[in-house]
C-alpha cells in the first residue's frame, strides 16, 4: 500500500463498535509521533453520563487546535463536520461481522474480568454489557449495518472532500499496514516525510 501518512497527517479511523479502531489508531499515533484523540474518552464522563452536544464539540476542537497532526478515532454522527471535515485520510474497518462480534464480545469479558479502568473511570460490567438496553454488544450488533452502509455512502459521495481513503476487510490487512508504516517510519526520518 503506497499512501503517504507522516506528522502532519490528520487521520480519523472508523468502524463498528469494537472493530479496534483505539488500537489501531494508538498504534499510527505513536509510529508518526502525533496526537492520538479518542472520542469516546471526550464523549463519555463519570457514571457512563454523555458529554452535551456544545461541550463534546468544544473538546473536540481543543483536542485539534493547534497541532499539525493526528488520528481521530469514533463514530460520532454529531460531529461529522469537525472529524470527518478536519481529516485528509480516513482509515475504516471494515471488518465481518463475525469478526467484529467475536472482538466485541473478547474485549468485554476481558475489561470486566480485570476491572479494566475505561474513560472517566467507568468500568465495563456484567449487567451493563449484557443485559443493559445500552449493552456495547447489542449497540455492535444492531449499528454494524448501519455503519458498513454510512461508511461506503460516505466514501462514494466524498462530502468532505477527503484525500485518502484506506479500508481494511481484515485485522490482518490493518497489522500489515502498522508495520509497513512503522518499516517506513525507520526508514525515512519524520522531517524528510
Amino acid at each position: 500500500m503506497n499512501v503517504k501518512l507522516d506528522e502532519h497527517s490528520k487521520i480519523l479511523v472508523v468502524g463498528t463498535s469494537g472493530s479496534g479502531k483505539s488500537i489501531l489508531a494508538k498504534n499510527v499515533s505513536n509510529i508518526l509521533g502525533i496526537k492520538d484523540i479518542e472520542l469516546d474518552a471526550l464523549f463519555l464522563k463519570e457514571n457512563w453520563q454523555e458529554s452535551s452536544n456544545t461541550d463534546f464539540r468544544e473538546k473536540i476542537l481543543q483536542s485539534i487546535k493547534g497541532t499539525s497532526g493526528y488520528v481521530i478515532n469514533g463514530n460520532y454522527n454529531k460531529v461529522k463536520d469537525l472529524t470527518w471535515g478536519n481529516a485528509d485520510t480516513v482509515i475504516w474497518l471494515d471488518y465481518s461481522r463475525f469478526i467484529v462480534m467475536w472482538r466485541v464480545i473478547k474485549r468485554t469479558f476481558i475489561r470486566i474480568i480485570t476491572q479494566e479502568e475505561l474513560w472517566s473511570g467507568n468500568k465495563e460490567t456484567i449487567k451493563k454489557s449484557f443485559f443493559d438496553k445500552d449493552s456495547i454488544i447489542l449497540w455492535a450488533w444492531n449499528t454494524y449495518s448501519k455503519r458498513k452502509a454510512q461508511y461506503k455512502e460516505m466514501i462514494k459521495e466524498n462530502p468532505y472532500k477527503i484525500k485518502t481513503y484506506i479500508v481494511f476487510k481484515s485485522p490482518r490487512e490493518a497489522k500489515e499496514f502498522v508495520k509497513e508504516l512503522k518499516k517506513k517510519r525507520i526508514l525515512t526520518p519524520a522531517s524528510t516525510l
